[in-house]
Formats: C-alpha cells, sequence, structure tokens
C-alpha cells in the first residue's frame, strides 16, 4: 500500500507551495527534516525560532531553507505549521495572526490546546488541524492523531497527510473529541511499552539473571516483537497465538496476564487515566 509520503513524492502538488514552520524543537526539527525527505522544496520552508543552534542552521542552509527573516518580509504561506511549547502561544499570537490567513492551513501540534484556543488566537484562520505526533516520530516510526475544522477542503487534507506523513502514520478522528484518547493511546503510549521493558527486565533479574542481561533481553525482545508487528499483515491476536504453544510456557505466562485483574484491566485503567488528564489540560 502506499503512504502518504510515497503519494507525495509521486505527486509534489500535494505539497504546500509555501511553509511557515514556527518552533523547531525536537518534533519540529522531526517534521522538518520528514518534509525535505518527502520532497519539499528548502526553497519553499521558512522556519522561525528565536532558539537556534548551528545543527538547525546548517540543516537550513544545506537545503536552503529561509531561517528568522524579519516578520516584514514573511508573506501568508499555504501552510502555517506551529510546534512551539503550548504556553508560548499567547506570546506568540500578535505575530501569527498575521501569518494565518483565511487561505492559509493552519496545523497545530501543541498538546492541550484546542481548534476553538487556536482559532480564538488567529481569528482569521479558518482552516485549523489540530495534530497530536508521538515521540517516535524523531525516528519516522510516529504515529499522528488528527481533527480538523470544517473548512478545511479536500486539498488541504492531502496537503496535512503528505506533511504529517514525513514521520510515520497518519490517522483521522471525525470528533476533536477522540484526540484525547488518541493522546492516550498513542500519544503517551511510547512511555507504557518502556516501562513495559522495565517491568519484564525486573521479573527477568527477579528471576536469577543479571540485571543487565535482563534488561537486553527485554529491549531487544520488544524491539523484535515491534518489528514483527511493523512487517507482518496478521493481527496481533493471530502472533500472539502463532508464538503460544498449548501447554507451553508462554500459555502459562498468558493466563496470568489474561486474568480478570491482568493486563487487560489495567491498561483500560491506564488510558482512561491519561483521557482524563488530557481532557483536564485541554480545558
Amino acid at each position: 500500500m502506499s503512504t502518504s509520503q510515497d503519494l507525495a513524492r509521486k505527486d509534489p502538488s500535494r505539497l504546500p507551495s509555501s511553509l511557515v514552520l514556527v518552533g523547531c524543537g525536537k518534533m519540529g526539527g522531526a517534521l522538518l527534516e520528514g518534509w525535505i525527505r518527502t520532497g519539499l522544496p528548502g526553497e519553499r520552508i521558512t522556519v522561525l525560532d528565536p532558539h537556534v543552534h548551528m545543527g538547525l542552521v546548517s540543516f537550513c542552509e544545506r537545503h536552503d531553507v529561509t531561517l528568522n527573516p524579519p516578520l516584514s518580509q514573511v508573506s501568508e504561506p499555504e501552510a502555517l505549521v506551529l510546534g512551539i511549547k503550548p504556553q508560548m502561544l499567547d506570546d506568540a499570537a500578535s505575530d501569527l495572526k498575521d501569518l494565518a490567513g483565511p487561505d492559509t492551513l493552519v496545523i497545530s501540534i501543541l498538546a492541550g490546546k484546542t481548534l476553538g484556543d487556536l482559532r480564538s488566537r488567529l481569528p482569521r484562520a479558518r482552516a485549523v488541524i489540530r495534530a497530536m505526533p508521538n515521540l517516535p516520530a524523531s525516528v519516522q516510526r510516529g504515529v499522528t492523531g488528527c481533527s480538523g475544522t470544517p473548512e478545511v477542503s479536500d486539498r488541504q487534507r492531502d496537503i496535512a497527510n503528505a506533511l504529517l506523513s514525513g514521520v510515520g502514520l497518519v490517522e483521522w478522528v471525525e470528533s476533536e473529541e477522540l484526540i484525547d484518547a488518541v493522546t492516550a493511546v498513542s500519544g503517551s503510549g511510547p512511555a507504557y511499552v518502556f516501562h513495559l521493558v522495565e517491568c519484564l527486565a525486573r521479573a527477568g533479574a527477579a528471576q536469577g539473571l543479571p540485571p543487565d542481561l535482563a534488561e537486553r533481553l527485554a529491549r531487544a525482545t520488544v524491539e523484535g516483537a515491534g518489528e514483527l508487528l511493523h512487517r507482518s499483515d496478521l493481527t496481533p491476536g493471530t502472533l500472539r497465538e502463532n508464538v503460544t504453544s498449548p501447554g507451553g510456557t508462554t500459555a502459562a505466562a498468558l493466563a496470568v496476564l489474561a486474568a480478570p485483574d491482568g493486563l487487560a484491566p489495567l491498561m483500560d485503567r491506564a488510558v482512561a487515566a491519561a483521557r482524563k488528564r488530557a481532557e483536564e489540560l485541554s480545558g
């Protein structure tokens, strides 16, 4: 199956004619690198970030990306991507509102800032997308959940898919309220997986393995299982069944994990707690 990234390479019209990135930290930087890989010409990109470092300066020079020009020289772009810290939105709004015109697609990756928050601070903007990427975007294996205002056109949705797929999978939800559930599953999800590795390593050490060996085994096991999920068309349930022999060691362990007080209800509570907190932060 072709990804949005593949389609963007084959059809450059899916990419914006001009783009301004406001804020180029870890996630913004990952997106910027993804756009260049996707085939967006650097000369179409302007980066605005007061906290520049030599790596960013060098990257922009290599790829003809304009870095921190005077705002008076920046025209309304076809796409405006907000990658600043959420708490910086109010201070930046006075400058941003002049960049976000009625024909500009605004894509925000600001955690906790709703479409309503963004529309109130960018009153001229109509097409606004709230996106929630996750940490693996930094290695082009992320997943981004999106929701947009009704004014987002088919072309603008194509642009968003092309831009966000530069760091991984893109999924859309029909209701913005579901972004909090996306946050609870994929936004916070990498931390759950990392904690699984920690717990598996501790359990191995409790059975007599040297702690450093137990951690290497646990880490490599989760890495390998994730890669198998990535490459296989089988469902997670089928993959689980394929490594579970009746009456064997894996079945004994899964009997514990699948118990009424096992992993499923624990994960239900964890995701529900994360969603509740996301709702609180969104105000």
